[in-house]
């Protein structure tokens, strides 16, 4: 069923709109790339390696085991896949994150069933120096909210102080949650809301390398955030190529550029230009400038489209991932 999701999208948009789905415009198209390995055909996270300049490290969602891929952007092959050990079975892996020492965290956060695990996993292991085939030993962390469970598939891990934060993925409006100073490998992790994200369904997040601007996006768009010590002041709508079922962003390792990933076979990842921060620059096809000032809640207001198209699509691509999740 995910395998249609893509074609609905665009096929409701063109009968909605009468144009077809917009693509990068930012003159980066020689920065995209394709995910060609047959392996990977549910890429929901993405970060761009600390160590091997070009290099993209992503997962599978789930069903496929504690594994991680290498992908090189020049000729999107994949050039090396690590096996987590240490670990148990992963139930629904959703986000990566590079921090500081080079150490890759990934979030075993998604909850399909709407807030029904009374507990998450966090995974980290060190970034590979050489990209060979191997397999690395993990540490694992147990996650729990200070509110209740819940689904998210947004992690982030601070470049300069190493704080892991997740964001949960909810229509109505989510939160920033913020972990313990340092996790505890022994004992269970609570994760606080600490600031409120807008009104759209997080897929995935990233934080800048300088850790002054966050970008939460969602199927179709994404907005950037000063990071204001994590209470998040909202500055502008990022422009989000369109690439069926939207899953994941990083920023590239030297912060210009936000790289946009997506689910299925051959998935492709696009460029975007990241925001300034001033938030002066308008987003590609706005003509608005940044809204600066603005707090966390609020409108999504991210979308490329008019609202009555994007409602139209997102009703009907909800609307088989609900039917594909009960199959």
């Amino acid at each position: 069923m995910r395998a249609y999701l893509g074609v609905v999208a665009a096929i409701t948009l063109v009968a909605l709109t009468g144009v077809a789905p917009a693509a990068a415009e930012d003159g980066d198209g020689d920065k995209a790339f394709t995910i060609t390995d047959p392996r990977i055909t549910e890429s929901s996270g993405l970060a761009a390696s600390h160590l091997h300049p070009g290099i993209y490290w992503t997962h599978n969602d789930s069903d496929d085991g504690a594994y991680l891929y290498a992908v090189d952007s020049s000729t999107g092959k994949t050039v090396a896949t690590v096996t987590l050990t240490g670990v148990g079975t992963p139930r629904d892996v959703e986000a990566i994150s590079i921090g500081p020492d080079n150490q890759i965290y990934v979030g075993d956060i998604g909850d399909n069933l709407g807030g029904t695990w009374p507990y998450v996993w966090i995974y980290q292991l060190p970034e590979p120096k050489n990209l060979t085939d191997q397999t690395i030993r993990a540490t694992q962390y147990v996650v729990k909210y200070s509110d209740g469970a819940r689904n998210a598939e947004s992690l982030v891990v601070h470049p300069k102080t190493g704080r892991v934060y997740i964001v949960d993925k909810n229509e109505k409006g989510g939160h920033l949650y913020e972990g313990p100073a340092e996790l505890s490998a022994s004992g269970t992790n609570v994760f606080k809301p600490i600031a409120p994200v807008a009104d759209l369904e997080a897929t995935d997040a990233a934080l800048s390398p300088d850790g002054q601007q966050l970008v939460v996006r969602s199927y179709f768009g994404a907005i950037a955030y000063d990071w204001n010590g994590g209470k998040l002041k909202r500055l502008q709508r990022v422009s989000v190529p369109f690439l069926g079922q939207g899953e994941s962003v990083t920023y590239t390792d030297d912060g210009t550029t936000l790289m946009f990933g997506a689910e299925g076979s051959d998935s492709p990842v696009k460029p975007e230009d990241a925001p300034g921060d001033t938030g002066s620059k308008s987003p590609s096809g706005s003509g608005s400038s940044a809204e600066a000032g603005e707090d966390g809640g609020g409108s999504g207001g991210n979308l490329k489209v008019g609202a009555l198209a994007v409602a139209a699509v997102a009703a009907v691509i909800f609307g088989f991932r609900r039917l594909s999740r009960r199959n």
